[in-house]
């Protein structure tokens, strides 16, 4: 975050910077790969930052923190009084019933869905992925119930699918789209987009994309109980029943310790330590101090989600002080790390030899669908070509950072490409799907060797590498 987007020192809101440097090194120390952060105490901005190449205009992939933003596209429904919380969903989706209507599904209501106590015993989203472009409400609404609403709690997101459903019928446009003048817009959101299935229905559940500071933003406003600089935005009471435990605290042996077992409201996790979030997939926080006064936005790529809340409670909530501090060195060293923030990358020799070369590949069978590849390098440009059922052509700049697209998961995504020779005469490519928190790391040591691609991001677990051995080599 550039230094002008910092308002105030940490210290004069009763934060020392050196406490946010902490966070930031024990970050680093356990290998936890964050893109941004901005953290607000009091209102304002005091600490904030992304490791090139992210930056502050780029929007993130926010996975189910999506959540949150569709429980409050449901409020502004309740507030205009176009829907209630007691309403039955069946009475709701008349068109999209199975042709028997169990007792269960029956009593299914719209409070159910804020708060994933819908009588499933599991996800049913893997059902409307499977749905393709058939109508996902009614593949929601064909599931079995097993338990009758509101007895059992399991984190669904096609939960959240139907909520985003649902306010679409009720509207007649997205759920961004009913958002954006009620609420995106006066928080000074910009550049959001949301995932949507084949009906142009967003996703509800996952697929929202943000920029870390308008997530910081959005705790704000949870934090003010939706008031946003003197505008009444979402009302009070709907902001106190996201942040309240619906479903109550764990009782087994450990739940104490656990940040997923304090409860779960519309959207949003109660935390230990009164605070309460809305997260995502692979480390996206908004988490809510109130005894703090403090909101603290993140954007990563990491697997142990866990880790990052515990260095917030240690370093950040642990150290915020009621008063103002003294002005400290320390401050203008934050200031100086924040604007300094890099994502750790392979090194590489700063004058690449002039060395053309073309190799092709055959890759292993993998889940990727990926079957052959060609890797060519004409002085300092090259280019790698995927073959498979999504052929790509990554393009790349040695020693540079490239923006383009790549065609995965069944959609394109934006890809930014850094490559160059190590030391050791590998070439090294590292691939940043950048606003979905991935990340691939190739290699390429030696003209007989197998190429690498290491899927680094958490999607995939540790350790998860695709190999293709060399086929033909040509100079």
């Amino acid at each position: 975050m550039p230094l002008s987007m910092v308002q105030v020192s940490p210290e004069s809101l009763g934060l020392p910077s050196g406490a946010v440097l902490a966070w930031l090194n024990a970050l680093a120390a356990d290998g936890l790969e964050v893109h941004g952060f901005t953290l607000r105490r009091s209102g304002r901005v005091i600490a904030g930052g992304h490791w090139f190449p992210y930056g502050p205009e780029r929007v993130q992939h926010v996975y189910s923190m999506s959540k949150a933003f569709a429980a409050a596209g449901v409020g502004l429904l309740v507030q205009e009084g176009r829907l209630r919380v007691t309403d039955r969903v069946v009475d709701l989706f008349p068109d999209a019933l199975p042709p028997v209507v169990g007792g269960h599904l029956r009593a299914m209501r719209v409070e159910d869905l804020l708060t994933m106590r819908t009588g499933h015993a599991a996800d049913v989203t893997d059902a409307l992925v499977a749905a393709g472009d058939r109508d996902w409400a009614a593949a929601f609404l064909a599931q079995p119930v097993e338990f009758r609403p509101g007895t059992h709690f399991v984190y669904n997101s096609g939960a959240s699918f139907l909520l985003s459903a649902l306010v679409q019928r009720v509207t007649g446009g997205t759920l961004l789209e009913f958002l954006t003048p009620r609420l995106l817009e006066p928080l000074g959101v910009r550049g959001a987009r949301w995932v949507s299935n084949a009906r142009g229905v967003n996703l509800g559940g996952w697929g929202l994309h943000l920029r870390t500071g308008d997530v910081a933003r959005f705790g704000q406003l949870l934090l003010n109980r939706g008031t946003w600089q003197g505008q009444t935005l979402l009302a009070p009471d709907w902001v106190d029943a996201m942040s309240r435990a619906h479903t109550p605290p764990g009782t087994n042996t450990g739940d104490e310790l656990s940040d997923w077992a304090q409860g779960y409201g519309y959207g949003l996790w109660r935390c230990r330590h009164g605070a309460y979030r809305a997260d995502g997939a692979f480390g996206q926080f908004c988490v809510m101090m109130p005894a703090q006064n403090m909101v603290l936005a993140v954007t990563a790529g990491v697997a142990d989600m866990g880790r990052v809340l515990d260095h917030t409670w240690t370093h950040l909530l642990g150290n915020a002080q009621e008063s103002p501090l003294p002005p400290s060195a320390a401050t203008e060293v934050l200031w100086v790390r924040c604007a300094g923030l890099t994502l750790p990358v392979p090194e590489i020799l700063t004058s690449p030899p002039l060395r053309d070369v073309q190799a092709h590949f055959t890759f292993d069978p993998n889940d990727e669908g990926w079957e052959a590849a060609t890797l060519t390098v004409t002085g300092e440009r090259g280019a790698l070509v995927l073959e498979g059922q999504a052929p790509n052509t990554v393009r790349f700049t040695l020693n540079a950072w490239e923006e383009q697209t790549l065609d995965t998961w069944g959609t394109t995504v934006a890809l930014t490409v850094r490559a160059g020779w190590q030391a050791d005469g590998t070439l090294a490519l590292t691939l940043l799907l950048i606003e979905d928190g991935a990340r691939w790391e190739v290699r390429w040591p030696a003209p007989d060797a197998p190429l690498t691609v290491r899927l680094c991001a958490p999607h995939y677990g540790e350790g998860h590498t695709l190999s293709a051995r060399a086929s033909t080599l040509g100079a």
